[in-house]
């Protein structure tokens, strides 16, 4: 399996550390998807739709465990029941709001990845497609009221 970035995210976040760990913790922060010259021409039609999903590859992750304690808990979780960057295919998804279009440039806002990105796809974002009615959220039920205020610290970074 072969998987070639199709452009790159540029953000304020040059660290790993201090940045928000989800999109709800960066929902005023601005970025710009720079896509490559020749995908230009899939980005038509694009502008319509408010909210976009975005595939990328956690870059400067490296290696992973099964048992991890997320940002938000102190207690080991299954690696697939959280959604810690360091994975066996370093794999992120973020929706952001879509602001605009500018040739080969995307501008989106409530956008928590690091600067520099490899941007892997884009999908438009339907709430009919993407919406479920979800019962349960696990270990997570209480924990997620902290994603907004949560900032990631050194636990996923390699040293």
């Amino acid at each position: 399996m072969q998987i070639l970035p199709i452009g790159v995210i540029k953000t304020p976040f040059n660290d790993l550390k201090g940045m928000p760990i989800q999109p709800s913790g960066a929902s005023e922060t601005e970025g710009t998807l720079v896509i490559n010259p020749e995908y230009e021409q899939g980005l038509n039609d694009i502008q319509g739709f408010s909210h976009i999903i975005l595939l990328y590859h956690f870059h400067k992750s490296t290696g992973y465990d099964l048992m991890v304690t997320p940002f938000l808990d102190t207690k080991k979780r299954g690696l697939f029941s959280t959604r810690a960057p360091r994975r066996p295919n370093s794999i992120g998804l973020s929706i952001v709001e879509l602001t605009g279009r500018e040739k080969n440039e995307l501008f989106v806002k409530g956008i928590d990845v690091l600067n520099n990105t490899p941007l892997i796809d884009i999908k438009p974002y339907v709430p009919k497609f993407d919406v479920r009615a979800v019962t349960s959220t696990g270990w997570l039920e209480e924990a997620q009221k902290q994603a907004v205020t949560m900032k990631s610290d050194d636990r996923f970074i390699e040293s």
